[in-house]
């Protein structure tokens, strides 16, 4: 429940950003809303139906090595969540850039409110695909079942719904930068979580070595199975006895991360200009 409200929080976070960017920028244009409802409207849609088509993948594809298509969603999802986290932290900055010059143009004529709701839909089936394609893989790892998920999504949408209506309204002062650095490494353990879990899989079934059947017990201090260890395995991805290759993948990968992002994060010193 925690992970999807996680994910559902930071990806309704940046698609309200997204609109209320544009809703600024367009303040004092004619039938404004409405265009961005609409835009709002279709990118829920086509979201709507990504997730019907991934769920008659899933359901065409269960039974059929069922540990193999398990740990090949989880996969997926720690691709796009890196993808994302990456992503982001190189664009946010031009996408936030993007959606202030749209919707200036709109409000001074250059552009139709037609453009406006297409780039909302966008952004918003954007941030819904990802919805979805991560929510596959966290109900893969979980154990909880769907109403869990469903309750964390749900949750999600409501804070990320409203956090983006008082940002927008200039109602609390949240550094959003901060914001998004706290969930951004909070995704980035999910992910490590996730690939771990993945190989744990695919090593159970004897597909992959297990470089060691168990690293540590860590059971009789945190049990998966009680309330705070099932919270970190299911937020981190802690295991109370790991195998080797669980360790190895979790550690490549939130390395691969916080490698990527500072790199991505770092000044760029500016190019000295050309002599004559």
């Amino acid at each position: 429940m925690l992970a999807s409200l996680l994910i559902v929080f930071r990806e309704v976070l940046e698609a309200g950003l997204i609109v209320g960017i544009v809703l600024a920028a367009t303040n004092g244009a004619a039938r404004r809303a409405a265009w961005v409802a609409g835009g709002i409207g279709a990118g829920v849609a086509g979201a709507a139906l990504l997730a019907v088509f991934a769920g008659a993948v899933s359901d065409a594809l269960a039974g059929f090595g069922q540990e193999v298509f398990t740990a090949g969603v989880l996969l997926v999802a720690v691709a796009m969540l890196s993808w994302h986290q990456l992503w982001m932290a190189s664009h946010g900055r031009e996408i936030a850039r993007q959606m202030r010059a749209m919707g200036e143009a709109v409000a001074l004529g250059r552009k139709s409110l037609l453009a406006l709701a297409i780039v909302v839909a966008t952004a918003v089936l954007r941030e819904g695909a990802e919805v979805v394609l991560f929510l596959y893989g966290i109900a893969a790892s979980a154990k909880d079942g769907m109403i869990p998920l469903l309750i964390g999504g749900l949750g999600g949408i409501g804070l990320g719904g409203l956090v983006s209506y008082l940002l927008f309204r200039g109602l609390v002062a949240i550094p959003v930068g901060k914001l998004f650095s706290v969930t951004g490494w909070l995704i980035a353990l999910l992910a490590a979580g996730m690939a771990s879990q993945a190989v744990g899989v695919l090593a159970g079934a004897s597909l992959i070595p297990t470089w060691g059947d168990q690293v540590w017990n860590t059971k009789w201090l945190l049990s998966e199975n009680s309330l705070a260890g099932h919270t970190l395995h299911t937020l981190i991805g802690y295991s109370d006895r790991p195998m080797g290759v669980q360790v190895v993948a979790y550690v490549c990968v939130l390395g691969a991360l916080m490698l990527g992002v500072r790199l991505l994060n770092r000044p760029r010193v500016p190019s000295a200009a050309p002599q004559h």
